[in-house]
């Protein structure tokens, strides 16, 4: 292993110093094998930044549906408005100053649910497959008062009350701020808005991990909870095989090398960081080099056979979000220590900040809140040995569910062509019992 890290940073050194690699190189990382890498700006992959912006759009072609092209560029309350559903758009403030957006799917009188998304996303991913096909407008004809998180730092949520994105405090969190102040203000938000005590919650990858830290460190806000369902459920990453999560937990060290390559503040991967990974998921028969190009795909996956091609302008135009340089190295850190717990800052600041040298494991006991867990086998975050721990350390998981279909990876759980027959169709199932349950 040390003569691999060696060869990879002295490869990613000669990028990063020249601005292209002329040698090709064939290794191993991991458990996948990687061929071809080459870096610099002449590739034709890696074009595309960490975050999605108005500017930053796919280029798309001329025979493209024009509603593909329009919902590529619309945001999610555009979404929801030109699909003839009732859209509303509220802002939140946390304890901490940030200013976050909640889209709504307005049903008045209805039960509310909260939809919180997963790493690199935001509100926009539970409305871009279009009305029949996104989870959001099936849980509004099924008859729910629909709410959607955007957590800090995505692209609804960059707006904080004393720092721009440009300064780097802005960007000093990880998802245990989420977990800790943006889940809890948007559940008080909702619960006071809509006059009721509890709320339905599922939460996607990252969605869940912010829904263990608040029961965690915030117990109180599990009597808040109806049901929470967690969609591939993120906290323990040791059969991790993320490629980018573990590249992350083994090159943590030089650090600045590593920040060169994915942003200082905000996670933005450079060229020479997207070009290492693209080879491991594409090949002569992938779909676009879209796919190739886009960090979240680098990061968990796909899967060809439930992936709509058709839809992919519109994916690539809301996705990736945006991140924190932190909060991704927060995720390389559970990798590398397996465990799940805060931020490490190093035995030194970790024992000012937290009284110990290590960083604190977050106490799952105190998640009581009911939970469904929903898990696939061919999941590269949220892998079934990860889960099986993480049902072990839960107390009061109601349904552990695998689905029923071996190529079901992470991003299949919010954009899968069958996801309501694998697996929403059970979701809806367990929010009507567990609300008959709540009124008896």
């Amino acid at each position: 292993m040390s003569h691999l890290k060696t060869l990879l940073l002295c490869a990613l050194c000669l990028c990063m110093a020249q601005g292209r690699c002329e040698a090709l190189l064939s290794f191993r990382f991991s458990n996948i094998d990687i061929f071809n890498i080459f870096g610099g700006g002449g590739n034709e992959f890696g074009q595309r930044s960490g975050r999605t912006s108005a500017t930053d759009r796919p280029v798309l072609e001329n025979d493209v549906d024009p509603n593909i092209v329009e919902d590529s560029f619309l945001d999610t309350y555009g979404l929801i408005h030109k699909y003839g559903y009732p859209a509303e758009k509220h802002t939140v403030d946390t304890p901490d100053g940030y200013i976050l957006t909640v889209h709504r799917i307005a049903r008045p009188g209805a039960t509310p649910v909260l939809l919180v998304h997963g790493l690199l996303d935001s509100s926009a991913t539970w409305v871009i497959m279009g009305p029949n096909k996104g989870l959001a407008y099936l849980l509004y004809d099924q008859g729910y008062d629909v709410w959607m998180a955007n957590v800090r730092g995505n692209t609804y949520s960059r707006h904080h009350k004393k720092y721009s994105t440009s300064h780097g405090k802005f960007w000093d969190f990880t998802f245990h701020e989420m977990g800790k102040y943006d889940i809890p203000a948007t559940i008080d938000y909702v619960l006071s808005t809509t006059n009721v005590t509890k709320l339905h919650y599922i939460g996607h990858s990252q969605g869940t991990v912010v829904f263990w830290i608040m029961g965690s460190e915030r117990p109180e806000y599990m009597d808040k909870i109806i049901l929470m369902q967690a969609l591939a459920p993120v906290a323990f990453l040791k059969h991790c095989e993320s490629p980018v999560v573990n590249f992350l937990s083994t090159f943590q060290d030089p650090m600045s090398l590593l920040l060169k390559l994915i942003g200082v503040h905000e996670f933005l991967p450079k060229n020479e960081f997207i070009t290492m990974f693209n080879q491991i998921i594409c090949d002569e028969t992938t779909l676009t080099k879209e796919i190739c190009s886009n960090v979240i795909f680098l990061t968990t996956g796909f899967d060809k056979s439930q992936l709509n091609e058709t839809m992919l302008p519109v994916i690539v135009g809301h996705d990736p979000a945006g991140a924190s340089t932190k909060q991704m190295q927060h995720f390389g850190q559970l990798k590398r220590s397996g465990a799940f717990r805060q931020f490490d800052y190093g035995w030194l600041r970790n024992q000012w900040r937290y009284d110990s040298i290590t960083p604190p494991a977050y106490k799952l006991e105190n998640v009581k809140a009911k939970v469904a867990l929903y898990y696939s086998k061919n999941d590269w975050l949220a892998a079934p040995a990860d889960v099986e721990t993480l049902y072990r350390k839960l107390p009061n998981v109601v349904s552990k569910y695998l689905v029923d279909y071996s190529r079901f990876n992470h991003l299949d759980f919010i954009w899968a062509v069958d996801a309501r027959e694998l697996l929403w169709e059970r979701v809806f199932h367990a929010m009507r019992k567990h609300e008959r349950k709540t009124e008896e």
